[in-house]
């Protein structure tokens, strides 16, 4: 995945509003007032969060009659998956060092001749 198409997905995702839409899409299409239903804001507010989603690349938006209707495309959250994952493994890595640099500390402190173990 691009840098630019990854800023892009991340800063999509860093608002709540945006990551509650992406939620209801995995229903199903639906209508900026059908989106807009569950907020406190605008259709107008709601049409430029779904800008934000649509140039990210998560969304695409298509006409029916009057309605305009957005779906979810979930192609670009599988990619920064992907991205995450080798973060993950980077993590559970220094984790399980941590825990053989634990169990060293904690093997050479009962090893010590005349101290007790509390």
């Amino acid at each position: 995945m691009a840098t630019a198409q990854l800023d892009a997905v991340f800063g999509a995702l860093s608002d709540p509003t945006r990551r509650a839409i992406l939620t209801r899409l995995t229903r199903g299409e639906a209508t900026v007032s059908e989106l807009a239903a569950p907020f406190r804001v605008s259709q107008p507010a709601i049409s430029r969060h779904l800008k934000v989603l649509e140039r990210a690349g998560l969304i695409s938006r298509t006409r029916r009659a009057t309605a305009r209707l957005s779906h979810l495309r979930a192609e670009p959250l599988r990619e920064a998956t992907v991205w995450l994952a080798e973060y993950r493994a980077f993590w559970e890595e220094s984790y399980e060092r941590l825990d053989e640099l634990l169990a060293s500390l904690q093997g050479s402190k009962t090893d010590r001749p005349g101290r007790s173990r509390r």
